[in-house]
């Protein structure tokens, strides 16, 4: 018997619902709108009340200049043959706005392109545009699923992907704040052969595929022979800001050159002279460092952080570009990390290559096989957890050389057990190559293990409060 894995079920799924649909909607016409047009199909699934079919049989690009809408809430089924759905407009591409499931074969979205720090495109009026947009309503449950297959996006301001389940839209923000609410439902999104390239460029924090995810529903991704390159912010950026997990599986995916829209070659002028500075108590005011910096293309891109003694005299600051990943996953509250890649690429990303971070009693759950972080400027691999959760990694047969930062990490900061196993792993000339090619460590009461084998970790290893078997 065949083994049916995400994206065949998922297909499955979809097929059905559309083989219950009224029939196939056909496109004929590249027009923009009007009879036989993918505008006029939308439409017409919009208004139709159940689940839908379109069929793409014309050739050519389908040049809009608006964004594409669909307003249905049951699913959608979107097969092209190869073409592409461009706009000069700086507009998002194609819209679910009701929650309704997409799914989408064989098509190209392309906005205008030649966005950057210096050519913003939401300034003056203007909205970013995405590229494909599922905005989930406040009252869905179950499983919203975005099917892609054969995809590919570029050239636009905003988000290439963009899946939202929070009340704030685009204000929810990234990281592991949890702002904003968000619906009972769960997100399910599968990706086979999608291209994301220079998308996210023209609007700070902007990614290739970003998944905001807020009450108490989880995150379901996999991926299988994708990429997503020269993205402005991250590659790929999971946000499970409340209560639920992230489940994601990615397989011979490649994360390239991703987090400049930052550029610091267009930014170091603005810098201060000293961005950095630590003092003795009682030595620094607050009101003699360096303020937070103002007057540039993107003030947004500075970051500004300030410890304090008690005595209210400074210990240490620091500014710097924020710079992003070529993966970045945060998840709060009480949900599990879980994360396996294999056969896959992480290089040239401008901060971390693999950036995953746990905060709550949930657990790290990392999986890294068969797989190459290389070249980027921070971290090749990092994996952190903030809170009560554990930490269980692997890493096997992989390597991560030529990094700025450590090769490898996992750290457990609270009372969590941290249990790594590290087997024929190759690590080189990451950061100074002095104790930086593995970083374990467990800081607080929880236990820590680490086994190593078969390994060559050249540049050295930290380990703290975990004990070694080799």
């Amino acid at each position: 018997m065949r083994k049916l894995n995400a994206l065949t079920i998922a297909a499955a799924i979809m097929g059905a619902a559309a083989a219950q649909a009224q029939t196939p909607l056909v496109v004929t016409d590249t027009a923009n709108a009007g009879e036989g047009s993918l505008r006029a199909a939308l439409e017409a699934a919009s208004q139709s009340g159940g689940a839908s079919q379109i069929v793409m049989t014309v050739s050519g690009d389908i040049v809009i200049d608006e964004s594409l809408v669909y307003t249905g809430e049951a699913p959608l089924e979107i097969i092209g043959n190869g073409q592409r759905v461009r706009s000069d407009a700086n507009t998002d591409l194609l819209v679910s706005a009701n929650g309704g499931d997409l799914a989408i074969s064989d098509l190209a979205f392309e906005g205008p392109g030649g966005f950057s720090v210096l050519n913003r495109g939401d300034v003056d009026g203007q909205t970013a545009g995405k590229g494909i947009f599922l905005d989930v309503r406040e009252d869905q449950t179950g499983m919203v699923q975005l099917a892609l297959t054969n995809v590919s996006v570029k050239g636009v301001a905003n988000h290439g992907i963009h899946v939202s389940d929070c009340t704030l839209a685009d204000d929810c923000g990234s990281g592991a704040g949890g702002a904003g609410g968000g619906s009972p439902a769960s997100l399910h999104i599968q990706l086979e052969n999608v291209t994301v390239d220079g998308a996210g460029t023209g609007k700070f924090d902007a990614d290739g595929l970003r998944a905001d995810e807020r009450g108490a529903g989880d995150i379901h991704l996999s991926a299988n022979g994708s990429e997503f390159a020269r993205v402005g912010a991250d590659g790929l950026e999971l946000d499970e800001g409340q209560a639920g997990s992230i489940h994601s599986t990615i397989i011979r995916t490649a994360f390239i050159d991703n987090g400049p829209y930052c550029n610091p070659d267009v930014l170091a002028e603005y810098m201060p002279a000293e961005p950095e500075g630590s003092f003795q108590d009682g030595v620094m005011q607050p009101s003699d460092i360096p303020s937070a910096v103002t007057g540039t293309p993107d003030d947004n891109c500075f970051e500004r952080e300030v410890s304090l003694y008690d005595s209210g005299s400074v210990e240490e600051y620091e500014i710097g570009l924020d710079l992003d990943d070529g993966i970045d996953y945060d998840e709060a509250d009480s949900g599990n990390l879980n994360l396996t890649m294999i056969g896959s690429t992480v290089s040239g990303n401008y901060d971390e290559g693999v950036d995953m971070d746990e905060a709550g009693p949930g657990n790290g759950n990392l999986r890294y096989i068969s797989t190459v972080a290389y070249g980027n400027s921070d971290d090749g691999f990092k994996m952190s957890e903030e809170d009560a959760g554990g930490v269980d990694g692997a890493v096997m047969g992989s390597v991560s050389r030529d990094n700025g930062g450590v090769g490898v990490v996992f750290e457990e900061e609270s009372d969590g057990n941290l249990v790594v196993q590290i087997s024929d792993v190759h690590t080189v000339n990451n950061d100074d190559s002095d104790d930086t090619g593995l970083e374990i460590v467990q800081e607080d009461a929880g236990t820590g293990e680490l086994s190593l084998t078969g390994s060559q970790i050249e540049d050295g290893m930290e380990v703290e409060g975990v004990s070694v078997s080799r």
